[in-house]
């Protein structure tokens, strides 16, 4: 099992999907080479249109994109482990892309177990939830869900910038 991810690690280079509208082919995104030269945060979410990510952690991070812009943060990025044409439509329908948030499925899990958050199951694998700040693929900020949900929002995140 992959140790967790913690302040200092590097974000590894990692095929992620990213939808397109009107139901076009993904596109592939390099997470790393995405992030190079960057400040970034980055949250995941257990499943997109599920009611604590939809109600709560979302909408914390499109709230409070002018305050991160303002710290520098130049993009956002959701991912969760469904597939592209779910992510493209959730950023769609919540307005999270209208206001510049990038949704990425991890379809695969790959980014999930390599940071050591996957939630593996004999049906479907899912990331914990997490959010995290990266400079040039550096991680300087980590957030978990551990003791509680709320940890991972963007109003902690934006208190420790």
């Amino acid at each position: 099992m992959v140790e967790e991810v913690k302040v200092g690690d590097k974000i590894p280079s990692i095929i992620l999907k990213e939808g397109q509208a009107d139901y076009g082919r993904p596109v592939d995104v390099d997470i790393a080479e995405l992030i190079k030269g960057k400040k970034v945060a980055i949250f995941a979410v257990p499943g997109a249109f599920t009611p604590g990510c939809s109600k709560s952690h979302l909408p914390s991070f499109i709230e409070a994109q002018d305050e991160l812009k303002a710290k520098g943060v130049e993009l956002t990025i959701c991912i969760a482990t469904n597939d592209a044409f779910v992510m493209e439509a959730w950023g769609k329908s919540s307005g999270g892309s209208d206001v510049g948030i990038m949704f990425l499925s991890d379809a695969n899990a790959e980014l999930s177990r390599a940071l050591g958050l996957s939630i593996e199951s004999d049906v479907f694998v899912r990331s914990k939830r997490y959010s995290l700040i990266a400079e040039d693929g550096v991680v300087t900020h980590y957030f978990s869900s551990a003791e509680e949900s709320s940890n991972t929002w963007a109003p902690k995140v934006l208190s420790s910038l």
